[in-house]
């Protein structure tokens, strides 16, 4: 077992990750809560009926085995229902269930299910609590830590949201078993992410590491959830609200979220958005000389290493349009996470559009090859 720390104020709060916790966690809230009226309070868990059939029967047994009678509460599947009218629905569905202020949300399942059900949660009556049990790869590595809840626009990804922490994360890496062998590998592009900006050791691992394998290999797998884990606590506990250090964490995500919202969150995965920001974000270093090109090549081969990614097939100028409307941009002006070598990256505000357009251009060129 492995317990970290998410230093955040008022009330910290621990990521646990172990082999077989879910069958264990209405063992596990009662010593998380320290609360001697938690045997009372209502529990939902915000699922999607996919999570459900697989795993809701082993979290619900687990609970009510330790005296909860806990609800699920089914939401739809996958990143275009990512949206306020989920949170509505679900919201409604807790009314009608009872839910008062002292009812705890339990989210099960991948990011999407995170976002939504933390939402919802910093919602709801003003605020219940809730518990992450992330069911990706992506989720135990990246989404389910650190607070941060939204839903999309027609504009943009995540730009309506809030900051919500939650009460716990318990994170079991034997529910990837279940996961399509994309899903797996999608998520490993966040520990790619990670080992760029601060673990160099993870993506010297990574980058040499075929998924297949270590998805037979349930102790480096966990190690490597722990040292994703790991970094994002260190860097959260330092920067709950994003206002410096955090947004190193957007590395890939600038012209990720783009892809993604360009393509209508159909063509492809979090995780393989990202995968494909990142290598542009290395080409914009290499281009303004802030990365070797050995360095960079790296970074390149390490993403297109680890499989197939979905084509690239988008319109620059569309792309950079909507990079506009980004959570990054600020008074006016862009900002990219760009790297400076593996472990250390940078905040960029002054990239020209012609250099964000040419990156684009590669992405494309690469995606064909």
């Amino acid at each position: 077992m492995t317990r970290l720390t998410v230093s955040v104020q008022p009330r910290p709060y621990e990521a646990v990750i172990e082999s077989g916790i879910l069958t264990k966690v209405g063992n596990f809230l009662p010593e998380l809560f320290a609360d001697s009226f938690l045997a009372s309070r209502q529990m939902f868990v915000v699922t999607v009926p996919r999570v459900r059939r697989r795993w809701g029967k082993v979290l619900t047994q687990s609970l009510t085995a330790a005296g909860f009678k806990p609800r699920l509460i089914d939401m739809p599947d996958g990143e275009p229902y990512k949206r306020l009218a989920t949170v509505e629905k679900l919201a409604e569905k807790l009314a009608q269930s009872g839910a008062d202020r002292s009812s705890v949300i339990l989210a099960l399942g991948g990011g999407v299910v995170g976002d939504v059900a933390g939402l919802l949660a910093s919602l709801y009556m003003r605020g219940v609590d809730v518990v992450q049990i992330p069911t990706t790869v992506l989720a135990q590595v990246d989404a389910s830590i650190g607070g941060k809840t939204g839903v999309n626009l027609r504009a943009g990804k995540n730009l309506l949201g809030t900051f919500h922490q939650p009460r716990a994360v318990l994170i079991d890496p034997d529910v990837l078993t279940s996961l399509p062998e994309r899903e797996f590998r999608a998520g490993l592009y966040e520990s790619i992410k990670c080992g760029v900006i601060g673990k160099p050791a993870l993506f010297d691992f990574l980058s040499s590491t075929d998924a297949k394998r270590l998805r037979r290999n349930p102790a480096k797998l966990a190690w490597v959830i722990a040292e994703s884990v790991k970094l994002k606590a260190e860097v959260v506990s330092s920067d709950e609200r994003e206002s410096g250090l955090r947004r190193v964490l957007n590395f890939g995500h600038t012209i990720g979220h783009a892809l993604e919202a360009e393509t209508g969150y159909r063509q492809f995965l979090h995780g393989e958005a990202v995968a494909w920001g990142m290598i542009a974000a290395t080409n914009i270093s290499v281009a303004t000389d802030r990365i070797d090109h050995q360095a960079a090549n790296r970074v390149t081969e390490a993403v297109l290493r680890l499989g197939p990614l979905p084509g690239v097939r988008v319109n620059g100028r569309s792309i950079l349009h909507l990079l506009q409307t980004d959570k990054k941009t600020r008074n006016g002006k862009l900002h990219f996470v760009l790297p400076r070598e593996i472990g250390r990256v940078e905040i960029a505000s002054n990239v020209p559009d012609k250099v964000v357009l040419e990156a684009i251009d590669e992405l494309k060129r690469v995606s064909k090859g």
